[in-house]
């Protein structure tokens, strides 16, 4: 089989379906994973089937080891490899660090970092069956910055900008190529979650450099653009697409 495979965790909606749609646009068959989305799930699935391209969907929660083997197992089954990888799916409990639980913080760190790690293992053993692939991550600035509310997300967002770097390397004599996209405020599904929300949209409507607030293409463009042979020597590096707005003080 010659047709390239792309997964994307966490792809139900938002960033993660912008880029299976853009994905299967390109030509790749596409892997849709959900944890919790059945219907959003399957309404990309139709999109992406729509587009002539075959999708296969599958539910995990990908903070469970053993929901990774079996997704993984599942790709293996309907497709024999897979070319790219998109870490998308990211979770978390946004409460003030004195108010963190145990619980907190395993469900985010399990979901945002661990998740990687083992992912990254099974998609590096189809990948090297076919001369390498892509790993492309989502951060978000919380990494780098103090966010309210975000210190698990945001301590498990500076370990995934981590394992980026350890992964590029080790994965690198397998030709697989690693990086991770970190995103100023998106107005998507997860922010409505926060308790900050409106308060974090004003700033980024107001005090971007750049005029506007990044937007899910913006983020997508970026990922395409780590996925394509014209980045194949960035690596292990953590692009940041904020239209500036870190920059402040």
């Amino acid at each position: 089989m010659t047709q390239k495979v792309a997964l994307i965790t966490g792809s139900s909606r938002g960033i993660g379906k912008a880029t299976a749609i853009r994905l299967a646009k390109e030509g790749y068959d596409i892997v849709i994973n959900y944890a919790r989305s059945k219907a959003a799930a399957n309404e990309t699935a139709a999109e992406i089937e729509a587009l002539g391209r075959k999708v296969l969907v599958v539910k995990a929660n990908v903070g469970n080891v053993e929901k990774i083997k079996g997704l993984f197992q599942e790709i293996d089954r309907e497709f024999g490899r897979i070319d790219v990888f998109v870490n998308n799916a990211a979770s978390g409990v946004l409460r003030p660090a004195m108010e963190l639980e145990e619980s907190h913080w395993d469900w985010t760190m399990n979901i945002n970092s661990k998740a990687l790690l083992f992912c990254a293992q099974e998609a590096a053993k189809l990948m090297e069956k076919n001369g390498g692939g892509k790993i492309v991550s989502i951060s978000s600035l919380g990494s780098i910055r103090y966010l309210e509310n975000y210190t698990t997300v945001g301590v498990s967002k500076a370990a995934l900008e981590a394992l980026t770097r350890y992964l590029a390397i080790e994965l690198a004599p397998k030709n697989i190529v690693v990086n991770a996209v970190s995103g100023g405020a998106v107005d998507t599904e997860a922010l409505k979650h926060f308790p900050n929300r409106a308060e974090l949209l004003e700033e980024a409507k107001t005090k971007t450099p750049a005029g506007r607030m990044v937007e899910i293409e913006d983020m997508v463009n970026t990922v395409m653009f780590l996925l394509g042979e014209e980045s194949s020597m960035i690596r292990g590096q953590t692009i940041i697409v904020d239209g500036g707005i870190s920059l402040l003080v």
